[in-house]
C-alpha cells in the first residue's frame, strides 16, 4: 500500500502506486466535479460529460479503439461529488493510456453531432432507469423530500430530462472549460510501473496542459432537519414499498465508519437485525435493505422495504419504527459488533486485492483530505465500540431527522 505523491507545476496531483505482482498497469483520474456542482437549472451535466468524454478528443477521433488495440479496457462513473475515469492495460502499453487521457483533458472534440448523440443516450438511460421501471422514480421524489437546499436534492443523472435535452454546445464547452483541467484532477498510476517511468510520462503528456481557474457553483449547506417529513406516491407497481431516510455525517467525518457499521447491522444481508425482525419473524416485509449514501458532504442512511400483501403502509411504518426503538433501547452485543467488524475487514481485504480498486481509494482519500486513512480501514473499523455505534444510532434515528416515502401500489 506504499505510494508516492507529487504535484505538477500545472496543479495536477499525481500518485504512483506500485504493484510488481501484476503485469498490468492502471490509471485512475478523478475530477473534482459531480452533480452537486451543477447549476440547479441545468442539472445532469456531470453525468452527461461522463458520456461525452468517450466521444473523441481534440487530436484523437475515437477513444475506445486505440485502447482496445493496446489490450486495455476502461469505464467511468459519476457521483454527487466526483467524476471518475479509469482504465487498465498491459504495463508495457501504459503510454497509450497517458496519450488518451491527456488529450481529452486538454480538450474534447466538441461537435453538435456528438452532443446530440450523447444527449439521446442519457435521456434514454434516464427513462429506462428512473421512469420506465417499477420504483425507478423513488430518488426523484425522496431526494427533494430529504434535502430542502443542498444540491444533493437531485439525482446524479439530473432532475429532469428537459435539462439534458436543452443543453447547448456552448453550455457543455463552458462546463468543460471550468472543471476539466489538471488543477482540478487527481491522477493515480498503479501496477507494474516504476516511479521514474510515471514521472517521465506525466512530464511528457500532462505537464504541457495549462491550468485554469475553477469557479465553483455556490450552494447552501443543508440545514438541520427539525421535523418529520412525509410524502405519499401512487404508481403502477406490484406491491407497496416503504422508504425512510435519515441525515447522517459525510464521508470525511470521524463517525463515518461507525455509521457504516450501523447500516450493516440494521439491514445488510439476511442475517441483519431488521431483516430478522421484520421479514423472517413478523412477516411485515418481503424484502428489506439498509445502506448509506457515503457522500463527501452529509448524506443519508436509508431503509427501504417491499411490504407484504395484506399489510398496510401505516402498519409497516409503525412496526419498523417500533423495531428501531427496541434496538435503541437494547443496544448491540459484543458478538454482533465483532461480526460486523469481521465482515467489514474481509470486504476491505478482498477489495484491496485489485490494484485498480486501490487506485480508486487512493484518489478518493486525497479528494476528501483523508490520505491518512488509505490502507488503514481495518484500524478505524476495529476501534469502534458499542458506545460509539449506539451514540450514532441515537443521534441519527430520530423521528425529527427522518423523511418517509410511502410508495403505494394503485389498486
Amino acid at each position: 500500500m506504499d505510494y508516492t505523491r507529487f504535484v505538477l507545476p500545472n496543479g495536477l496531483t499525481v500518485f504512483h502506486l506500485p504493484d510488481n505482482y501484476t503485469q498490468l498497469a492502471v490509471m485512475n483520474i478523478l475530477y473534482r466535479v459531480g452533480s452537486k456542482d451543477e447549476n440547479p437549472e441545468k442539472t445532469g451535466f456531470a453525468h452527461l460529460f461522463e458520456h461525452l468524454m468517450f466521444g473523441g478528443s481534440v487530436n484523437i477521433p475515437e477513444y475506445d479503439t486505440p485502447l482496445q488495440y493496446a489490450g486495455g479496457e476502461n469505464n467511468a462513473f459519476t457521483s454527487n461529488d466526483i467524476t471518475n475515469y479509469y482504465l487498465s492495460l498491459p504495463a508495457a502499453n501504459i503510454e497509450t493510456g497517458f496519450w488518451l487521457e491527456s488529450d481529452r483533458m486538454l480538450s474534447l472534440a466538441f461537435s453538435q453531432k456528438s452532443l446530440d448523440t450523447q444527449k439521446g443516450v442519457v435521456i434514454e438511460e434516464f427513462k429506462e432507469r428512473y421512469l420506465n421501471q417499477p420504483y425507478g422514480d423513488v430518488w426523484l421524489h425522496l431526494l427533494p423530500l430529504a434535502y430542502s437546499r443542498h444540491p444533493y436534492r437531485w439525482p446524479t443523472i439530473g432532475e429532469k430530462t428537459d435539462h439534458i435535452a436543452q443543453a447547448t454546445l456552448d453550455d457543455v464547452k463552458s462546463f468543460f472549460a471550468n472543471y476539466y483541467c489538471p488543477n482540478n484532477a487527481i491522477l493515480v498510476v498503479g501496477g507494474n510501473i516504476s516511479l521514474q517511468r510515471v514521472e517521465q510520462l506525466c512530464e511528457k503528456w500532462f505537464a504541457p496542459i495549462p491550468s485554469k481557474p475553477v469557479v465553483r457553483q455556490a450552494y447552501d449547506a443543508e440545514p438541520e432537519q427539525q421535523a418529520p417529513r412525509f410524502k405519499l406516491l401512487q404508481a403502477d407497481v406490484p406491491v407497496d414499498m416503504l422508504v425512510k431516510a435519515w441525515h447522517t455525517c459525510g464521508r470525511p467525518d470521524t463517525d463515518f465508519y461507525a455509521t457504516d457499521l450501523l447500516s450493516d447491522y440494521l439491514g445488510a444481508g439476511r442475517s441483519a437485525f431488521l431483516y430478522n425482525e421484520l421479514v423472517k419473524k413478523k412477516r411485515i416485509f418481503s424484502e428489506l435493505d439498509c445502506y448509506i449514501t457515503a457522500d463527501a458532504e452529509p448524506g443519508l442512511l436509508l431503509v427501504e422495504g417491499k411490504v407484504m400483501e395484506g399489510i398496510s403502509l401505516d402498519k409497516a411504518n409503525t412496526e419498523l419504527e417500533s423495531t428501531l426503538q427496541g434496538f435503541l433501547a437494547g443496544g448491540i452485543s459484543d458478538e454482533a459488533l465483532q461480526k460486523l467488524k469481521n465482515r467489514a475487514q474481509t470486504n476491505t481485504h478482498f477489495g484491496n486485492m485489485k490494484v485498480l480498486n486501490r487506485a480508486m481509494k487512493l484518489a478518493y482519500c486525497e479528494f476528501i483530505g483523508k490520505l491518512n486513512e488509505f490502507g488503514k480501514e481495518d484500524t478505524f473499523y476495529d476501534a469502534i465500540t458499542q458506545t460509539d455505534l449506539m451514540r450514532i444510532a441515537t443521534h441519527v434515528l430520530r423521528p425529527d431527522n427522518c423523511s418517509t416515502l410511502y410508495y403505494q401500489a394503485k389498486s
